[in-house]
């Protein structure tokens, strides 16, 4: 089964956003494979970007800087056009003069893109970013003037993926995983309650389905806290209950749950996974790491050793600390890797949707055919999918 790991620091050193941080921001993700894959994010690396993104085209005349200044814009206006095998960018050149096209510098790879012009002794970054929302094939890419904007012309690596927008933004993910996802839902698990509730909060608001905690369903029906339930009748008493909730919710469709973090929840528990299933499923974990090297092997460590419940996730955001103002930059990386692990296989969503008509029968990811019944464990039967 796929996995897609990213590690996210934030905390006591939190990341700021630049003053000129642009409208539409991005965040680097990781494309997920057949064994996790690790990408962390640290004081060395931009978490936001300190100028306008967006950007395009191939290495076209290579320009001397000695003594060339150089000034990035905060704002630019764009137009995009997502065609079924292009994309069209048209930058409004506004006052900058363009005396030839040996004026204008567009530079790209098959994930960032940088347009630049120079323009009174000064070169000027019209737009920058080193995450477009998906790959492109930068050696066919093409640029024109046309009146007084330039026409950028990229073709897409995946002909079929829709682009919301240019850049990976909060906005373009927003929009772009809710198709992907098909309707299917989303658990946010952890240790902490705190944080898989604010991001399930978060993510619920961009994609537009209906928030659900397992915390609030369960203090509401049995009218006390957690707390005090473990106290009574034990943590085992806690993870049967909120088992049973997970089922209920396990039929519904565009809902994000937040379950219950630490071993009195239940996805701290290997055998109750089977309802969880139903989901794509988010591992919002804190780590002890201090440095980049170390939180990439603790983040493979964790999920290949197995050792863990939470490794059952098909998502693993590594946090190194929590701050709620930042909540939303966790909802935007949780949305990324969501999308790279979907579009590593666009059956997921279907295959899903298959395990929940068939029951939850705990049999994910190779589901057995009707009629079957996973847990005797003595069915050997060919997975249908």
């Amino acid at each position: 089964m796929a996995t897609t790991t990213l590690c996210f620091f934030s905390a006591k050193n939190p990341f700021k956003p630049s003053k000129n941080w642009p409208s539409k921001s991005s965040l680097s993700s990781i494309k997920p494979n057949l064994s996790p894959i690790t990408t962390s994010l640290s004081s060395s690396v931009a978490l936001f970007p300190s100028s306008t993104h967006f950007g395009l085209v191939k290495r076209l005349n290579p320009f001397p800087c000695k003594s060339t200044s150089t000034v990035s814009t905060s704002t630019t206006n764009y137009e995009f056009l997502d065609g079924p095998t292009e994309l069209e960018l048209r930058l409004e050149l506004g006052n900058h003069s363009i005396n030839s096209t040996r004026d204008i510098f567009v530079d790209a790879d098959e994930s960032s893109l940088t347009v630049k012009v120079q323009h009174s002794g000064s070169l000027w970054t019209l737009m920058e970013t080193t995450c477009l929302y998906d790959k492109i094939k930068p050696a066919e890419t093409i640029w024109y003037l046309d009146d007084d904007q330039l026409v950028v012309n990229l073709k897409k690596h995946d002909p079929e993926l829709k682009w919301p927008d240019i850049i990976e933004s909060w906005e373009s993910l927003s929009v772009g995983v809710t198709q992907l996802l098909k309707g299917i839902s989303i658990y946010l698990v952890g240790d902490s309650s705190e944080i898989n509730e604010k991001i399930a909060q978060e993510l619920a608001v961009g994609l537009g389905y209906t928030p659900f905690t397992t915390k609030e369903l369960l203090e509401t029906y049995a009218e006390k806290t957690i707390d005090s339930w473990v106290i009574a009748e034990g943590s085992d008493s806690v993870a049967e209950a909120e088992s049973a909730v997970l089922e209920s919710l396990s039929s519904n469709l565009r809902v994000v749950v937040g379950t219950l973090g630490g071993q009195h929840g239940a996805a701290g528990r290997d055998d109750k996974w089977q309802h969880l299933y139903a989901g794509f499923t988010v591992w919002l974990s804190q780590f002890e790491a201090r440095d980049e090297d170390s939180a990439k092997e603790e983040a493979r460590r964790n999920v290949q050793d197995g050792n863990q419940a939470y490794s059952n996730a098909e998502v693993v955001v590594k946090l190194g600390g929590w701050d709620s103002n930042y909540a939303k930059s966790v909802a935007q990386a949780s949305l990324s890797a969501l999308k790279q692990l979907i579009l590593s296989d666009k059956k997921l969503p279907d295959k899903k949707s298959l395990y929940i008509r068939l029951g939850c029968r705990g049999d994910w990811p190779y589901i057995k055919p009707p009629g079957c019944d996973p847990s005797t464990g003595g069915d050997n039967s060919r997975p249908i999918l």
